[in-house]
């Protein structure tokens, strides 16, 4: 007894020995675990676009309101509605030679780029058409195609091809996004930027299933939001002297998991609102424009630095 005496200030500084290493190491394990960062481009506010109406319109003596519809509830193609409650319709059937339509874009002169959409089945000339960007002319309203780009190869198991753009005022540009080759697991898009004048990608970034695209300024600088393919997330990119940075930032996701986000919109101070689609890489009816799922209503909130999606 006497000689387990002897061993109890060994044992006891031992003891604290081996508590304060735990507790040091505890310490240092708390501390290498930062706090959640919330993605985000700074505050931002609606601006204006630069693009306008096609001029054929005016020569028509069609006035405002108009509205564009790739919705192909009624028309193949595009349709210009307009007159009182949008009851009028100005379609053409030289406007139906490309099948169907997913995105557009208007330029300041007023002419419009369109991408296409595979629509419920597949025909003899939907992959060829799935590589194109179309083109409808300001002053004639003749529509045709602008730039074909081979190197998109759409398949019976993932027939999108090109499927999104916007224009950019700056430099007048596209930026457009491709989903061709992409499955389940693998991101393959791309994402282009085009010299409208010469018809030049000027850069090509891969690896980025973007469903829709919309440029917007805020604090922080230039962005290219994405709505992507593969997952219910809004995404930016840094747009830095005319070239996109390949990092995203993850921005938010959104409520339903089965959805993607197929419109971008600004509505107003630090405000976006989102239309999704129900959307897997098959051929299905539900990616028309007329079948949105759901809307959402996102607010940044600066001061608590948080955002807030509600759904509509």
């Amino acid at each position: 007894m006497r000689n387990f005496k002897r061993y109890i200030p060994i044992l006891s500084s031992l003891f604290l020995v081996v508590n304060l290493f735990f507790y040091v190491k505890n310490l240092k394990e708390k501390s290498s675990v930062e706090p959640k960062v919330v993605q985000n481009i700074g505050s931002f506010h609606r601006e204006s676009h630069c693009g306008k109406q096609p001029n054929f319109l005016t020569k028509l003596h069609i006035k405002a309101p108009v509205a564009i519809d790739l919705s192909q509830q009624r028309y193949k193609g595009l349709a210009f509605l307009h007159g009182k409650a949008l009851s009028k319709v100005l379609h053409l059937k030289t406007w139906e030679q490309f099948d169907y339509f997913s995105s557009y874009a208007l330029t300041p002169t007023g002419n419009m780029f369109l991408t296409p959409m595979p629509y419920i089945s597949v025909k003899e000339q939907t992959f060829e058409f799935q590589k194109n960007i179309y083109k409808l002319h300001s002053n004639s309203g003749k529509l045709e195609v602008w730039l074909h780009l081979d190197e998109v190869h759409p398949s019976s198991n993932n027939p999108y091809g090109i499927i999104a753009l916007t224009y950019d005022c700056d430099d007048n540009s596209l930026w457009i996004s491709s989903l061709d080759e992409t499955d389940y697991t693998h991101n393959r898009g791309v994402i282009y930027h085009v010299d409208v004048a010469s018809k030049k990608i000027l850069q090509r970034v891969e690896g980025v299933d973007a469903l829709s695209l919309k440029l917007i300024k805020s604090e922080k600088g230039k962005f290219l939001l994405a709505g992507m393919a593969r997952e219910n997330s809004l995404n930016a990119y840094a747009i830095v002297e005319q070239e996109m940075k390949q990092t995203p930032l993850t921005l938010f996701n959104i409520g339903e998991s089965t959805c993607r986000i197929r419109k971008i919109s600004v509505i107003g101070k630090n405000q976006l609102k989102l239309k999704t689609i129900p959307f897997s890489y098959s051929l299905i009816a539900q990616t028309q424009e007329g079948n949105i799922r759901k809307t959402y209503t996102v607010l940044w909130d600066s001061s608590q630095l948080l955002w807030d999606v509600t759904g509509e």
